[in-house]
């Protein structure tokens, strides 16, 4: 419920009776309601949608030791993973990733309660996971996957080389070469964006930043 006081500018916003407001709240209800079952349908396609077997052996380091995929599930049926975006060359994690990763403490145990073990995973070294994760006061687990393909393989980390001929395709989309100013390296094409101060916040370049990705 928002209120606010008569002398406030309404900027032209409709007032009118009680009994008029809840004839269109009522409606506003109907449409809230099929929303509800609309995402309550995608929700049913999301589960049967196919699988795809993971066949390759990959590798992370966690604060218990080098680890397999499989290790990740420590005993339960489902993993689910985030890709926070923290590359090998970033000095911080990236600030939109750590506010969804505020949230991780309190639903992590509920999670492994019903049978789904959460983990972050990230590029840099696990030193610098370890150091911003106290910085945070996080007590997720985290587990660098440095040097592994893992990231890659999921669409959520990118080269440069891929950046330079428009190879990188995230969110099922194809994204378009970024180019090279003499001297300058990759011209950024989000200069003076939001990106562009979100990725100073990171220690990196506009560039380096957007190779990697959250998923």
């Amino acid at each position: 419920m928002t209120i606010t006081e008569n002398n406030h500018e309404t900027h032209d916003h409709k007032i009118v009776s009680r009994n008029e407001w809840l004839t269109a709240r009522l409606d506003l209800l109907k449409a809230e309601k099929e929303l509800t079952r609309r995402s309550d349908d995608l929700a049913r396609q999301r589960r049967e949608l196919p699988w795809v077997r993971i066949d390759k052996n990959y590798k992370f380091e966690t604060d218990d030791g080098n680890v397999s995929l499989a290790d990740l599930f420590c005993g339960r049926s489902q993993l689910l993973v985030y890709h926070f975006m923290f590359g090998p060359d970033f000095k911080a994690g990236c600030p939109s990733c750590s506010a969804i990763a505020d949230g991780f403490n309190g639903i992590a145990v509920h999670l492994a309660n019903h049978d789904v073990m959460l983990w972050a995973v990230s590029r840099a070294p696990l030193p610098k996971l370890r150091a911003y994760k106290q910085r945070m006061g996080w007590t997720f687990p985290w587990a660098s996957s440095f040097g592994s393909q893992f990231n890659a393989d999921f669409a959520a980390s990118f080269t440069e080389k891929q950046q330079l001929e428009g190879g990188i395709e995230y969110n099922f989309q194809r994204e378009p070469a970024w180019q090279v100013c003499d001297g300058e390296g990759i011209a950024s094409r989000m200069e003076g964006t939001p990106v562009a101060e979100i990725a100073a916040m990171t220690g990196t370049d506009v560039a380096a930043f957007t190779r990697e990705r959250p998923a």
